[in-house]
This record gives structure tokens, sequence and C-alpha cells, in this order.
């Protein structure tokens, strides 16, 4: 049985996790991280992708994760998340629409602006969502 450490996932709107898991898989800006108890203190900028919580080998909570911040401490792992929801939450038909949108305002944009930094931002949110909802080859379309 692998050590417990205790996780938690904070957004604006409050907390969405705070439990004791085996391991927490997610991405940072320089690639995808494994976290079990007894990790490196480490501090990094998370990116939109499929949050995995594992509670056991076969209980694994699985959110869709925004742009935000994980800390690991002794204490446990802190995720700062823009927005997180759970998979069952997703709505692939607007998370389609928000693809569509974001493809429209970066053919709009003034290229290197910030107008299309933003847009490029919400298309890569959208998209991890809708693989993190089993339509990742949706995005595509």
């Amino acid at each position: 049985m692998a050590t417990k450490f205790r996780v938690e996932v904070l957004t604006p709107e409050g907390e969405l996790f705070n439990d004791e898991v085996e391991m927490v898989s997610t991405r940072t800006e320089v690639g995808s991280i494994g976290i079990r108890a007894n990790h490196t203190p480490l501090l990094g900028m998370l990116t939109p992708t499929e949050l995995r919580l594992y509670k056991s080998d076969s209980d694994i909570v699985t959110l869709a994760q925004g742009e935000g911040y994980v800390q690991v401490s002794a204490d446990g792992v802190l995720l700062l998340v823009e927005e997180a929801h759970q998979k069952g939450d997703l709505d692939v038909a607007d998370l389609r629409e928000k693809v569509r949108r974001a493809d429209d305002a970066i053919a709009e944009a003034e290229s290197g602006s910030e107008a299309e930094r933003r847009a490029r931002r919400d298309k890569r949110r959208a998209e991890a969502f809708l693989g993190v909802a089993g339509e990742g080859d949706a995005a595509a379309h």
C-alpha cells in the first residue's frame, strides 16, 4: 500500500478537492509530473490538462484542470487553479463552441498581440477540457 498525503485543489469559487491520495498526475509548463508522498518541494506553473488524483489504484478522481500553480511541501500538495471541473460536468458542445470562438479571435487578432495570446490560451484550455471529456479528436475538427 502506497503512503498517502493530503491534496487540496482550490479555485476562485472555493475548494474542489481536499483528501488524502497516493499520487497526483498533472502537467506543468515544463511537462507532465507524477507526485507521490515525500516528493521534493516544488513550485510550478500548471497548464490545462487532465488532473488525476489517485486515492487508490482503482479509485481515481479525474478533473479538467485550467491554468494555475502547484506547490509541493512537507504538508502535502496544493493546486491553485483558475478553473477545474469534474469530468461529468463538461459540456462538449460548449467546449467546441469555445474552440471555434478562439479560432475566430486568433484569426482577427494582430500577430503577437495580447488578444492573440489570450485567444490561444482559451483555445488550449478548451481543447484540453475536450480531451478530458473524451472528445480529444473533436478539437481538431
